[in-house]
């Protein structure tokens, strides 16, 4: 089987945009299908160094191809990355295209990739969306007739594919406030491959971290009238949470963010850009982590979309217990045992209360949950039986 996988690993190079991808090609690779990697977003490229976009992908290309070998995973050519200028790095565009045409699949991860007209062809095209909410705002704005020309043009580009997958777990529950927007949305998750996670046993380690910006520069959904924001406006309910709690609290935290307010709250603030800039860095961080705790975006939470964070799945490969803002994920996932979720700050108070009574065993809970329900061998077999293709 022939398979495209798109993504953002050039366009933003930061470790955990990164492994995401990664994830996908290194999986369906080890199962034994011819994976092609292909990006192309139409936009310029992040420099993380410089903190601002650029039109030279010559480093940006590199730390794509570092990032294949550092996980290991050998594409042989098989890989292409189109600069805003039209000229593809790695394979040639006729190659590029030739392997769309002739593919399976052509999954489109996070809806990352142009659909050009070279690129179809695929026996299935599946449009995978790991933002809901926010994809459907904009099908949901074309409806309603108040899409600028940008969002109309993204939404034919949604609606050309075949299959419409979602990290919205919870999307066909009638508790979840998302709209279908008339198509029919498949849930699925973020696979892991279990050995990229090693897990690391650290009783001693102080801290339960996350990596997370305060906010991004997208627009915000706004659904039935309604705008809802990001993690700026949940982690304001749980600002007081380190004086309620013996746990130390850490958050690698990018964005302009109320950085002293929070450390005088009992917060400690890492820096995102050291832990988070590679690939090593990112994996780094985590592992030295005594767990994770984390809150969502508030479009996930208010919308009862059942989203679970990819990020979250990765500590829990590594063994860390995590204690995170229920999105409705509870619905779907073993918690009390390694993962727990929680509404209010005293459900987090007992939450982590919970973890610290019996740690070990918590940690051996979270690496069973991950090889359980996020393996890769688990969760991309089902993937491709949703496309039609198991």
């Amino acid at each position: 089987m022939r398979i495209v996988v798109t993504g953002l690993i050039a366009t933003y190079p930061l470790g955990g945009v990164a492994w995401d991808y990664v994830a996908y090609v290194a999986g369906f690779a080890r199962l034994g299908y011819e994976v092609f990697y292909l990006e192309d977003t139409g936009n310029w490229f992040y420099d993380p160094r410089a903190q601002t976009f650029t039109d030279d992908v010559g480093w940006n290309v590199r730390y794509l191809t570092d990032a294949f070998a550092y996980a290991g995973v050998e594409l042989g050519g098989r890989w292409s990355v189109r600069s805003p200028d039209g000229v593809h790095h790695g394979a040639t565009q006729l190659e590029t295209e030739r392997f769309c045409q002739r593919a399976d699949l052509f999954l489109n991860v996070s809806g990352a990739c142009w659909l050009r007209d070279g690129y179809r062809g695929a026996r299935c095209s599946a449009y995978l969306d790991s933002d809901p909410g926010y994809s459907q705002a904009k099908l949901d704005a074309v409806a309603r007739g108040t899409a600028d020309e940008d969002v109309a043009y993204s939404v034919n580009l949604i609606r050309a594919h075949d299959r419409f997958l979602t990290f919205a777990e919870n999307i066909n529950d009638p508790s979840c406030r998302i709209p279908h927007c008339g198509l029919t949305w498949i849930p699925t998750r973020q696979p892991i491959v279990l050995d990229h996670w090693p897990v690391t046993y650290t009783p001693n380690a102080p801290a339960y971290t996350t990596v997370m910006s305060w906010k991004t520069d997208v627009t915000l959904p706004s659904i039935d009238g309604v705008t809802y924001g990001g993690k700026d406006v949940e982690l304001a309910r749980f600002f007081e949470l380190p004086r309620h709690t013996p746990a130390v609290l850490e958050l690698a935290l990018a964005g302009s963010a109320p950085r002293d307010p929070l450390r005088r709250c009992g917060w400690r603030i890492a820096d995102p850009q050291e832990n988070s800039a590679t690939m090593a860095a990112y994996r780094n961080y985590l592992i030295q982590s005594h767990g994770e705790w984390s809150v969502a975006k508030q479009a996930y939470v208010a919308l009862r979309s059942g989203w679970f964070s990819t990020r979250s799945a990765a500590y829990l490969a590594c063994g860390k217990p995590a204690v995170l803002q229920d999105t409705g994920f509870s619905r779907y996932y073993p918690t009390g045992a390694g993962l727990f979720a929680f509404t209010t700050l005293e459900e987090s108070v007992a939450a982590l209360a919970a973890v610290e009574s019996d740690y070990e065993r918590h940690c051996a809970a979270a690496r069973g949950l991950a090889k359980r329900e996020l393996a890769a061998e688990r969760v991309l077999p089902r993937l491709l039986a949703d496309c039609g293709l198991g």
